[in-house]
Formats: structure tokens, C-alpha cells, sequence
């Protein structure tokens, strides 16, 4: 079965072609980063327009890849929620036309979901019931498979998502957009022991994350030397954020897990890319659970999850209805 999935969710345009839910004919993004980095930060209306400008390309760029005509496809799959209203429009009714067109079946797809499924999608060996944590620029969520497609979230962020944190972090410490690769990239050359920072602790037992604090005290730090005069130790305060995100990352993780009694964790999102994060995990794991981390181009927003997730629905008899609409704060 060949399944075309879009992804315009944010700032990345995706479209990909998987066969059988497992092998990637075609994976074509076309990044919005440059344009974004002169800003900071998405501005959700020139990311719409951008996905106007080359979502046809995109598709356009995966049929050559893959070989294939339009007339070849089996279904169409798009993420359809959690993201920016103007990014989901465009992408939502570029499918919906093409799937409208062929007489194929559409499938609307979650794309928090679908970060977990780039695990399905390249691990054979991967069987729920397992942990997930999927960890990226909007969200940070514990969830619990009970099997696939059965989700139980346990714990999410109260404030900042990890990766928002990294990029607020990048910004007071002047490394500029994105966020995630620039903080990585200087703390390998800093120290992750030398700053304290402060680890949050909830008055009530619960597994959700906060990031908030320690960003503050980032900025609270670096604002105390510059009123000094002194020194910012850039690449250390990076490397102290770092930890401390891994840290908070990890007691939660295996905590569930351990309750859970689960053998295997799955990870997603564009923060999974970390090398530390990934090393971090790998130390601190505990007896014969296994961790199983996406490709770092199946980590950041991607169509061919997309297309993976929309395999796994259509086995399951899960079509969407052309009335599918936007959900720009849909949840697992």
C-alpha cells in the first residue's frame, strides 16, 4: 500500500511516500528555518504563506523520488492538529483535494502521534505496551501505550515545553534560531556540573514537567553578571540547562516505566535529535529496558511518521471524513 503524508503542522513542509507503513520511497522537507531565524522566532502568518509557496513542490519532489504518479497512490494522510491554524489549513486541503480527486481514502493524523510512530516506522521489534515521551518545540508529553493507538497521557508540562525552553534559553544567551542546535553545539565545550540550577519539585506527587524555572534562573544569572560586569560563561550555562532538562527528563521517565513494568520507552520530537539527551537516557537506564530513539531526520517535523501513523489506521478500518477540520490544540 502506497500512502502520500503531508505535514505542515508548523514552520517544515513534508510530504513523503511509504510503502506498507515501513519503507520510505520518498522524504522530502523543505525548511523554513532561514526565514524564521531572522525573526527569532515563527510568525504563524508567514509560515502559511510559505506552506502556500511550496507544499506543491513538496509533493511534486516525493512522487519523483519515489517514482510514482498521483494515480499510484493507495491514500493520502495529513496532520490535521496539534499546530498553527494557517499551517494546518494548507496542508489539510492540499490532501483533501488530492484524496477527493483520486477517490482514495483520507487520513487525518495527530502529529503528536505521529512523532511516536517514526519509532513503529523504523523498529520492527518495537510492541506495546510500552512508555513514550515525546519531546519538542510545543509539548512535552509522558504517555503510556496500552497498544497501538491506545494512548494514556500521565504527564505533560505545566508552563514551557522542553524545547520552547531551549529556545528561550538560546535567546538570553545570544545564540540565536533555532534554539535546540545552538545550545547543544556550545555545551560540549562548557561544564555541565559548574552552575546549579534549581531542579523543580511539585507539592503533590505528579509526573509532569516544568522548564520555566530554570530558564528564569538562566536569565536571573546571566542579568546578575551583566549588571557586574563580568563574564558570561556562555557555554557552561548552556551545558548546566542541558543536564538539568535531562535530568527532570529522565526521573519521570523511568519512574513511569518502572510502574508500568514496561520492557521498552520510545521517544519523539525534535528535541529526541540532543546527542546528550540520547547518551544521558542510555546511562541512566536501569536493567533490560530497552530505548528506542527515531533517525535525527525522523526527529524534527516529518511526513513520512505521518504516512507511517496512517498505515497503522487504515489496518485498523480508521478512515477520516472530507468534513475533517483544523485543530490547532488537538491532544493525544
Amino acid at each position: 500500500m502506497l500512502i502520500l503524508g503531508i505535514e505542515t503542522s508548523c514552520d517544515e513542509t513534508a510530504a513523503a511516500i511509504v510503502e506498507d507503513g515501513r519503507k520510505i520511497l520518498s522524504n522530502v522537507v523543505i525548511s523554513q528555518v532561514e526565514l524564521h531565524r531572522k525573526l527569532q522566532g515563527i510568525v504563524p502568518e508567514i509560515a502559511s504563506r510559505k506552506h502556500l509557496e511550496t507544499i506543491l513542490p513538496a509533493i511534486k519532489q516525493a512522487l519523483q523520488q519515489a517514482q510514482l504518479k498521483l494515480e499510484n497512490l493507495d491514500a493520502v494522510a495529513v496532520t490535521y492538529g496539534p499546530g498553527l491554524l494557517g499551517s494546518l489549513l494548507i496542508g489539510l486541503t492540499i490532501a483533501k483535494g488530492i484524496a477527493y480527486s483520486l477517490e482514495i481514502s483520507l487520513i487525518g493524523i495527530n502529529h503528536l502521534e505521529a512523532h511516536l510512530y517514526a519509532n513503529f516506522l523504523l523498529y520492527p521489534g518495537v510492541t506495546p505496551p510500552l512508555v513514550g515521551l515525546i519531546i519538542s518545540g510545543g509539548h512535552t508529553e509522558l504517555v503510556y501505550l496500552s497498544k497501538k493507538g491506545e494512548y494514556k497521557v500521565l504527564g505533560t508540562t505545566r508552563d514551557d515545553a522542553a524545547g520552547e525552553a531551549f529556545d528561550k534559553v538560546a535567546r538570553i544567551l545570544n545564540l540565536g534560531y533555532p534554539g535546540g542546535p545552538a545550545v547543544e553545539k556550545i555545551a560540549k565545550e562548557g561544564d555541565p556540573q559548574s552552575i546549579k540550577l534549581p531542579l523543580v519539585h511539585f507539592k503533590k506527587e505528579t509526573l509532569d514537567f516544568s522548564f520555566s524555572g530554570i530558564k528564569t534562573a538562566i536569565l536571573y544569572y546571566v542579568r546578575n553578571l551583566e549588571k557586574k560586569g563580568e563574564h558570561i560563561p556562555v557555554a557552561n550555562l548552556a551545558a548546566s540547562f542541558q543536564l538539568k532538562v535531562a535530568q527532570m527528563l529522565t526521573k519521570n521517565l523511568f519512574k513511569i516505566a518502572c510502574s508500568k513494568k514496561v520492557k521498552q520507552i520510545i521517544l519523539g520530537g525534535g528535541v529526541t535529535a540532543n546527542l546528550f539527551l540520547r547518551s544521558f537516557l542510555e546511562k541512566e537506564k536501569s536493567g533490560n529496558i530497552e530505548i528506542f530513539f527515531p533517525s535525527p531526520e525522523l526527529c524534527t517535523d516529518n511526513a513520512a511518521m505521518v504516512a507511517a501513523c496512517a498505515y497503522a489506521k487504515l489496518n485498523r478500518g480508521e478512515t477520516s471524513p472530507f468534513s475533517i477540520d483544523a485543530q490547532p490544540n488537538l491532544s493525544l
